[in-house]
């Protein structure tokens, strides 16, 4: 009986041996397979195996199958116990990609990358499709991790025609995505015939303004190249966005209060929006059918809904109101595609709502863009005490920190006769008195030394009133600090006309809608003569309703496009991945008592 139970052992750890192996092996050797056993049962023969590349490819088997069990602590436990050297080529690449897919479950990309340098990799080509598809992968998630976006995607069209069934299309789909994320200045031809023809069509439809010039684009390029990946199967944005082309607006509901606290903030987000209306109609477009609802009157708004499907209405704008959007944004569904004109606090909300507003966190992370566009690496922050205060540092400090900058301290402004020892404590002015002042005890002389601050602070992030803003700078500049740079959000400017106003804040930069910035834009000056008052701080609502017209029959082609941007009058205008629109804004600088507009930050 003993006897049988030997023989039976000995066949198993035949076949499990068998099954490590690839079909004949070549010069590059076996690569492990994940045989019908156990973790364990495979570290138990690997014990016992007679020659050391035996042993190191079943403990890579067992080293795959933890991995594969979502047990990525152990397969890395089990990996560490397989020398490399003792690998022919085929399993150390084997190797090499588990050591980068357990790098990417800890979210290390360069890792990965640097496990995916080995010798070894050299042969993949000559290894089967299956490996090869496998290391692929892992390399491109790398790549894309890593912000290497164009190299991802080179990564993806090479194995593309590796692949079969079900795995063409999502690997089809990533190529595009990528590449469409890329800025298109950035795009140039890489020699790659394949990859090329990917670039030459994200950069035609980027080319392109409106849907019907994006389609018009497409079926250009698909007849210019017709057995293309992408012309044989268009990637699905682009299949969504030939529908969105043979679907016009023709009827929008603009959901507003026209009485209550926000009433004058809807009038002028009206008038911009109606303004922008009225143009499109005298350039000869024919624009949609413009539907106006009170949601102060409003009872429920369900009720609305009703009533608009009704009406036949495809889009609403609106509503402004905070807590009617934080009601949307908790559904799972709407019944009619809705840009409200406003934020929710949560992030994701129904896949019919997109949200748009004068977000000032949109400006605290353009004040960290720019900073970093001038090569600027340590930040100080100056902002008001309470609520709004710390959301707007909290959304610059992520993108800053982010984008690998640092935080060298943060002073919120309540009261201005705290102003002169908060900026004191930031540059650390006392510290340089009391150097002072101890070299002058120590020596029982006087000593003539001015207060030196510290050096490790390269720019200010500011998001202040006016009003609190005009004691700052100064106050800066009698601290020894005038010399560093002021990088502010647009809360600094009232647009009074008050020259004097800006006088103490020269050489204050500031983020600002183009509505205040462009004074020969047409639109402005158009609605400015009938409502003087957009030519004042209201003028940044009048922008925001006149780009709510603009992005009303473009919201598709934004969500089907990450990367497409729209010049609006309230900023640079793009979506983020939970369909909140996003605005990059142009800069200008107080000299003077006067604004000048500076150079625009690189996108």
């Amino acid at each position: 009986m003993i006897a049988c139970l030997r023989l039976f052992s000995a066949f198993c750890l035949a076949a499990l041996l068998a099954a490590c192996a690839s079909s004949p092996s070549s010069s590059l050797g076996e690569l492990p397979r994940t045989p019908d056993a156990s973790i364990e049962q495979l570290l138990e023969q690997a014990t016992s195996a007679k020659t050391p590349e035996k042993a190191a490819l079943l403990r890579l088997s067992a080293a795959d199958m933890a991995f594969q069990q979502n047990n990525p602590g152990r397969s890395a436990q089990i990996l560490a116990q397989v020398p490399m050297d003792s690998l022919k080529p085929a399993a150390q690449v084997f190797a090499s990609t588990l050591t980068a897919e357990l790098a990417m479950t800890r979210n290390q990309p360069k890792a990965a990358l640097t496990a995916l340098q080995h010798p070894s990799l050299q042969n993949l080509a000559e290894l089967p499709p299956e490996q090869q598809i496998r290391t692929s992968t892992v390399h491109a998630r790398a790549y894309e991790a890593d912000g290497q976006i164009m190299a991802a995607a080179r990564e993806r069209v090479a194995m593309a025609p590796l692949l079969t069934g079900e795995a063409v299309a999502p690997n089809h789909e990533a190529i595009w995505t990528l590449i469409a994320a890329v800025p298109a200045e950035q795009l140039q031809a890489t020699g790659n015939p394949t990859l090329d023809g990917w670039i030459s069509l994200v950069q035609a439809i980027k080319s392109a303004g409106t849907l019907e010039q994006q389609q018009a684009a497409i079926d250009t390029w698909r007849s210019q190249n017709p057995a293309h990946p992408a012309a044989v199967n268009l990637p699905t944005p682009l299949v969504k966005l030939k529908e969105l082309a043979s679907q016009p607006l023709n009827k929008i509901a603009l959901l507003l209060p026209q009485e209550g606290p926000l009433a004058n903030v809807a009038k002028a987000l009206r008038e911009g929006f109606m303004a922008a209306h009225y143009q499109a109609e005298q350039a000869g477009q024919k624009p949609p059918v413009i539907e106006f609802y009170d949601t102060s009157r409003l009872t429920s708004i369900d009720d609305f809904y009703s009533k608009a499907q009704a009406a036949g209405v495809q889009l609403v704008i609106g509503p402004l109101e905070k807590p009617l959007v934080k009601q949307l944004s908790a559904r799972a569904q709407l019944p009619i595609t809705t840009l409200a004109l406003n934020y929710s606090e949560t992030e994701q909300g129904p896949p019919q709502l997109f949200q748009f507003g004068l977000a000032a966190e949109d400006e605290a992370r353009e004040v960290s863009r720019r900073a970093r566009a001038d090569g600027l690496h340590r930040a100080a922050a100056m902002v008001p005490k309470g609520e709004w205060g710390n959301r707007v540092f909290n959304a610059f400090r992520q993108d800053w920190e982010a984008h690998g900058g640092t935080i060298i301290g943060v002073e919120h402004v309540d009261k201005p006769v705290a102003l002169a020892q908060q900026i004191a404590d930031l540059f650390k002015l006392r510290q340089s008195e009391g150097r002072a002042k101890s070299l002058q005890s120590t020596v029982g002389t006087e000593v003539a030394a001015q207060p030196s601050r510290s050096r490790d602070i390269e720019f200010i992030f500011l998001a202040v009133t006016p009003q609190q803003a005009q004691q700052i700078k100064p106050t800066l500049n009698f601290q020894y600090a005038g010399d560093v740079p002021v990088y502010a959000t647009s809360h600094v400017f009232s647009a009074s006309g008050d020259i004097n106003q800006y006088k103490d804040m020269t050489g204050v930069m500031f983020c600002e809608t183009p509505w205040l910035l462009d004074t020969s834009n047409p639109l402005r000056n158009q609605v400015a003569a009938q409502w003087p008052q957009a030519n004042g701080s209201l003028g940044r609502l009048f922008a925001m309703g006149a780009d709510a017209y603009g992005l009303a029959p473009r919201l598709g082609q934004l969500k089907a496009l990450p990367d497409t941007r729209i010049d609006g009058l309230s900023g640079s205008l793009g979506m983020s991945p939970s369909q909140r629109i996003e605005r990059q804004m142009p800069w200008a600088q107080f000299v003077s008592g006067q604004v000048q507009r500076l150079p625009d930050t690189p996108r």
